[in-house]
């Protein structure tokens, strides 16, 4: 056994010795993880101490689990789990699948103009900034008189008042969502799908099957291990509220906070009130250690049902 360990040793290293240029390549990726996700983990302390910034992190008191303590004794907490998981289990949903349809919308269109053009419209607003689309949100929804509630009049329906119906936002939200995300996600489809043989298609055609039988017997089964991917890499941020985007749309509107409070915006929330570093440091330990938890079980899951679609 030994010997088998120290020949699989020595084959690694002289596959390296014979392709460096290879795994140079890698050099800045790995560069990249250890400056920004390996070295923080040397923080991970503060969510057990009394951070005092006179002290530093090693000076500072420990108090064990008392950090935790305000999050989860907070009478708001299943409140903001329950729309934490809510909101991100909907925009994983609606985004994956407008996704898979634009994807083989766009791999069904022969005019490469007109591709280009539709990819360039629909890639658009991944680049859009939430301050800009929340002004947007701003100008349909808010004010006196909101664009929206313009329209319903004209169609002869009532004017409803968005700002205070907080029933009604996560749906708005995961509209909001799929319109910035889901031309991105899908870009990665397409990727997916241009990879598949070209001769499955032929042999599908020659035996008479339509378009539609051929996305569901061919194309859309060989793009299932990408789909699972793309889905356990997005389980892995599900207790990660979208801060940026659930702020810039919602902001300190507090008539709302009942179906789109996220944890991310309740620890700022509290930090701008306490300026206490412990308890944000605490939270962000639960929603790593939840959401390590969460890809581990759902990869575990993929892997008994297929394989070769598990992450690792």
């Amino acid at each position: 056994m030994q010997y088998q360990l120290n020949a699989s040793k020595r084959s690694k290293l002289k596959h390296i010795v014979q392709n460096p240029f290879l795994y140079a390549m890698a050099v800045p990726g790995l560069l990249f993880f250890l400056v920004f996700s390996y070295f923080p983990i040397y923080g991970i302390m503060i969510a057990f101490k009394d951070y005092n910034f006179a002290k530093g992190i090693t000076g500072s008191d420990w108090v064990g689990f008392k950090n935790f303590d305000y999050f989860f004794t907070s009478d708001d907490f299943w409140v903001i789990l329950r729309n934490t998981l809510v909101l991100n289990i909907l925009f994983i949903l609606f985004t994956t699948v407008a996704a898979i349809l634009i994807a083989l919308m766009f791999n069904e269109i022969r005019n490469k103009y007109f591709k280009r053009i539709s990819q360039s419209l629909i890639f658009l607003p991944y680049f859009m900034s939430w301050i800009v689309v929340g002004m947007i949100v701003q100008s349909l929804f808010g004010g006196e008189e909101p664009m929206i509630n313009t329209w319903l009049q004209y169609i002869g329906l009532e004017p409803v008042n968005w700002m205070f119906e907080s029933k009604l936002w996560p749906y708005i939200l995961t509209v909001i969502r799929v319109w910035q995300g889901a031309g991105y996600l899908s870009i990665i489809f397409l990727a997916a799908i241009t990879g598949i043989s070209e001769d499955l298609y032929e042999a599908a055609r020659i035996d008479g099957a339509s378009k539609l039988q051929i996305v569901l017997r061919i194309t859309l089964p060989l793009l299932v291990p990408t789909i699972m991917i793309m889905t356990l890499l997005a389980v892995g941020k599900i207790f990660n509220g979208d801060f940026a985007m659930i702020y810039a749309i919602i902001g300190d509107n507090s008539m709302l906070y009942p179906t789109t409070d996220v944890i991310d915006t309740f620890v700022f929330r509290s930090m701008r009130q306490l300026h206490d570093f412990g308890m944000s440091s605490a939270v962000g330990l639960f929603q790593s250690i939840m959401g390590l938890i969460f890809v581990i079980t759902a990869n575990w899951v993929t892997r008994r049902v297929s394989k070769e679609s598990a992450l690792f």
